[in-house]
Parts: C-alpha cells; sequence; structure tokens
C-alpha cells in the first residue's frame, strides 16, 4: 500500500509525455514517392528535427483508409493521412467539400480549406475522438475507364466505377448514369483487372503513383470532384504530448502541406503527358456544363443536406 503512491506518480509522468525514444507510425495508402509520401516524409523530418530524435516516425503504407482511421479511434493506430472519402462515415461536416463543381480551382480549394470555413470543419473532430492536425490535399478527380473514351455524362451510362466509401461521391455518379461501386482502395486494381468495375475516379498524382495506366485504357480530364485529405493524429497519442511536443506536432502538419500540395502541383504539370507516355487515350476537354446539368437534382438535394447558404459560402470564397 506505501508504494502506491509512487506507482500512480509513476504512472501519470508516463501518461503525460512520451518516454525517450518513442517511435510513432504514420499511415497512408499511397507509395512512398507520392503526395502522400511527401507528406509524410516532411511531417517525420521536423517532428524528429525538433525533438533531437526523441520521438521518431515510422512511415507505414496501409491501403485501407477506414481501418486506419478506427486504430486512431480505438488507439491501436498513431497518425494517418487520409483522403475525405471515408471520413465522412466518421465525420459528417467534411462532406461539403466533396460536393462535385464546388472549387474553381486549386487556389479556391486551398483557400477555402485555410480559411475559417475549413478550420471549422477540423473542431468538429475530437468530438468523434480524432484529431486532425491540418488539411493537405488529393487533388481534382477524373475518371478512368477500359471500355471507352468519356466526353459527356451520356457516354457513362452502364459504367460500374469505383468510388470511395461516401455517399456524395455515390449519389453523383448514380445521377449520371453510371453504376458506383464503393470498395477501399486496397481493392481497386484487382477489381478493375478481373473486370468487377469498368473505371475508377482519382486525382492524376494517385493514378501516376499506381500506374493506374495498367489496368485503364481511357482518361477524361473530368475534374468533377476537388479531394481533400487530412492529416490526423490518434487522441490517444495527442493527449500524452507536452504542450511544447504539439506545438512540434503542429508546425511539422504545417511543414507537411507545404511538401503535399508542391507535390501535387508537380504532378498535375507532369502527369497527363506521362500517362500519354505509357499509352492512355486522354481526353483534356469535356463537356463540363453537361456534367453540371446532369447533376442538378443532386445539387437540390445538397442543398438541403448540407444549407444552401453553406455551399454558397464555400462557391463565393475569394482570397482577400
Amino acid at each position: 500500500m506505501r508504494i502506491a503512491p509512487v506507482a500512480i506518480a509513476l504512472f501519470a509522468m508516463s501518461v503525460a509525455m512520451p518516454a525517450a525514444g518513442q517511435t510513432l507510425t504514420v499511415t497512408h495508402p499511397l507509395p512512398v514517392n507520392s503526395h502522400y509520401g511527401a507528406a509524410a516524409t516532411a511531417f517525420k523530418e521536423v517532428v524528429e528535427s525538433r525533438t533531437q530524435n526523441r520521438i521518431r516516425i515510422n512511415i507505414q503504407r496501409s491501403d485501407n483508409e477506414r481501418e486506419n482511421i478506427e486504430a486512431l479511434q480505438i488507439g491501436t493506430g498513431d497518425l494517418t493521412i487520409t483522403s475525405t472519402g471515408p471520413v465522412g462515415n466518421f465525420v459528417p461536416e467534411v462532406r461539403v467539400f466533396d460536393i462535385p463543381f464546388l472549387f474553381r480551382d486549386y487556389q479556391h480549394a486551398r483557400g477555402v480549406l485555410d480559411s475559417a470555413i475549413g478550420q471549422e470543419v477540423l473542431t468538429r473532430f475530437p468530438a468523434r475522438n480524432l484529431v486532425a492536425l491540418a488539411w493537405i490535399e488529393n487533388g481534382f478527380r477524373n475518371l478512368t475507364n477500359s471500355r471507352r473514351e468519356v466526353n459527356n455524362p451520356n457516354d457513362m451510362r452502364g459504367l460500374k466505377v469505383r468510388t470511395m466509401e461516401n455517399q456524395v461521391h455515390m449519389q453523383a455518379f448514380r445521377a449520371l448514369g453510371a453504376l458506383p461501386t464503393p470498395m477501399a482502395f486496397s481493392e481497386l486494381v484487382p477489381a478493375l483487372q478481373q473486370g468487377t468495375v469498368d473505371g475508377q475516379e482519382n486525382p492524376i498524382p494517385v493514378i501516376v503513383a499506381n500506374n493506374l495506366n495498367q489496368v485503364q485504357r481511357f482518361l477524361s480530364l473530368t475534374r468533377h470532384v476537388y479531394s481533400p485529405a487530412l492529416l490526423m493524429v490518434s487522441p490517444n497519442v495527442w493527449n500524452r504530448l507536452s504542450d511544447a511536443d504539439k506545438a512540434v506536432f503542429r508546425d511539422a502538419a504545417k511543414a507537411a502541406v507545404t511538401a503535399n500540395r508542391n507535390r501535387v502541383s508537380q504532378d498535375e504539370n507532369t502527369g497527363v503527358e506521362e500517362l500519354r507516355r505509357r499509352g492512355m487515350t486522354v481526353r483534356t476537354e469535356v463537356d463540363t456544363s453537361a456534367f453540371q446539368q446532369a447533376l442538378a437534382p443532386a445539387f437540390e438535394a445538397w442543398g438541403r443536406e448540407f444549407g444552401a447558404q453553406a455551399i454558397e459560402r464555400i462557391r463565393s470564397w475569394r482570397p482577400n
């Protein structure tokens, strides 16, 4: 009984700060040489440098984003980088950013996420037992398939398209006449190889990094959705950090954002020609107005779900 106070004090110290030499793992679903890999590497470099390697970061590829998020919630995972596709199942407020044709360009999308609009959404995560350190990005999503060129919604009728586990995306593809098939990213390539689905939609950096040209023939630059991503940490980890270490993590997250966005911009500039070089047939111009018209009923539904004013606040954002 006399040693109990000592044991309690030691336990409290272990909870309050990371142990010397602690290693944390950040998972993400893409290859090392990717825009997610760039973010993870930048985060790792800042954390290890600023803590003199007292906290080390291990980077691990893990293709199932939903499982990675769940691991943070239950405390079996440390950090993860994930698209917002599955995040809406945990934090519904992020779904508003998945509405098609919401953002004009990268400046618009990045500006909104960095503004009070995006930062307000990040405050919703702790209530779902998650901590979101920063918005990073996947990029504008484009359609690939193995059957035909796609220029307008009529070309999409009957196409089986893999989507993320995201109700907004699935509703959009149904409105366009396609057959959305949600599945984890880890299942995508086998599904394309076996013909379970005809196509998929992802940003150019993802298509290039994962060599999807090997299982897809046609690429249409639909740019139908801007796909944000998040760097998140488990509350189990976050609550053990000292205030000083939390500041290090926040600075490391800012470095991750910069590295991620720079890599996305680089891949956007070179990726289309690279995919052409690899043999894909690329349609650079599509009938965007026809896609938007076909989505009119869905836009009405999203206005009711998310609030027309909230959507207009995003659409009308301009830099100061």
